[in-house]
């Protein structure tokens, strides 16, 4: 690639995360050129959508959520879909009491631990940026320790946390959308047992093997666990594993439609790169393919993949997916 040609594109993205060695500039160029011309007509709609000053609920917002919500926008739809801004009109001065509150040390080293491994590619995190996030993503996981005991703080929460705030720029927003996503959107994910984790996970495996049978008897005849391959995809909702922009796409949906859209996208990523999982022959051969099918224009071009996830893996109700999770979550529980 020319110099010139890599210099065309900001070293730094817009959410402050550095791009790597290996990212392919020219793809991104063609790709955003196209993207940006529909991301200022979806802006035009939704903010013609808002005008009204609150976020209407219906088919036409699924709609809307589904083809993108515009970051000027973003902090404040997600407030509004997830329940989370009810929940902090009911509970004025809640999150500032919570940083007052009674110290625990095992909560806060663990906190801490975290805090230098957390987006070390993204200035906005680095201790010499003014003002440096690290700050404000120790109060929100702090809060968040002190409100849901029962959960504490759990690896992989930090990087939900801190995309958080880098889309609403509020320590206090930020903590709400966190309680949404760990207490209703994806429960028992994040408690000691990872119960609702290890469900779903196993979930996944029974959707592979009823949309995609050739990869679920791969996985079988190679003895490959699940958690192997996906946990990460679970447990950070993406991040760190699909491009910024793509995850904001798909974070779009969570908050409106609920956790099913995480298998949406499981689902997709399996069955767009199928015959390539299928060469694998050898356990570390599968995990190695489960990182790369990650990777390339596919995951990079985040309107067609999008479009993808609500067309590839069919027909996906959240009563299927909740009779799934009660006979998985039985088998696991069985099992001890």
């Amino acid at each position: 690639m020319e110099p010139a040609e890599r210099s065309r594109v900001p070293r730094i993205d817009p959410y402050g995360f550095e791009r790597p060695e290996d990212f392919d500039a020219a793809a991104y160029e063609e790709f955003v050129s196209g993207y940006l011309v529909t991301l200022a007509r979806r802006a035009a709609k939704w903010s013609r959508l808002l005008r009204g000053g609150g976020v209407p609920r219906g088919r036409a917002v699924k709609r809307y959520v589904r083809k993108g919500v515009p970051l000027e926008h973003r902090a404040r739809v997600w407030m509004a879909l997830s329940g989370a801004q009810a929940q902090m009109d009911q509970n004025p001065g809640y999150y500032h009491r919570l940083l007052q509150g009674e110290r625990n040390p095992r909560l806060e080293d663990a906190i801490r631990t975290d805090l230098n491994r957390t987006f070390p590619d993204n200035v906005k995190f680095r201790k010499t940026t003014e003002p440096c996030l690290q700050k404000t993503l120790y109060n929100v996981l702090l809060a968040y320790g002190h409100h849901n005991q029962a959960v504490g703080y759990c690896q992989g929460m930090n990087f939900i946390a801190g995309y958080l705030i880098l889309i609403t720029n509020n320590e206090e927003e930020s903590f709400w959308l966190l309680d949404a996503l760990v207490g209703r959107i994806l429960p028992d994910y994040y408690t000691p047992a990872m119960l609702g984790l290890k469900t779903d996970q196993e979930v996944l495996g029974e959707l592979v093997r009823a949309k995609l049978p050739a990869v679920g008897a791969l996985m079988e005849q190679l003895g490959v666990l699940w958690t192997l391959v996906v946990s990460r995809w679970f447990i950070c909702l993406f991040v760190d594993v699909l491009p910024v922009e793509t995850v904001l796409r798909i974070w779009d949906c969570l908050f409106n439609e609920g956790s099913k859209i995480i298998f949406r996208v499981a689902l997709t990523l399996i069955k767009q790169h199928q015959e390539f999982i299928l060469e694998a022959t050898s356990i570390p051969d599968i995990c190695d393919k489960f990182k790369q099918i990650t990777k390339g224009s596919f995951v990079m071009e985040c309107h067609t993949f999008m479009q993808k996830i609500f067309s590839e893996p069919g027909s996906l109700s959240m009563a299927t997916v909740a009779k799934l999770r009660e006979s998985c979550r039985a088998r696991l529980l069985a099992q001890g």
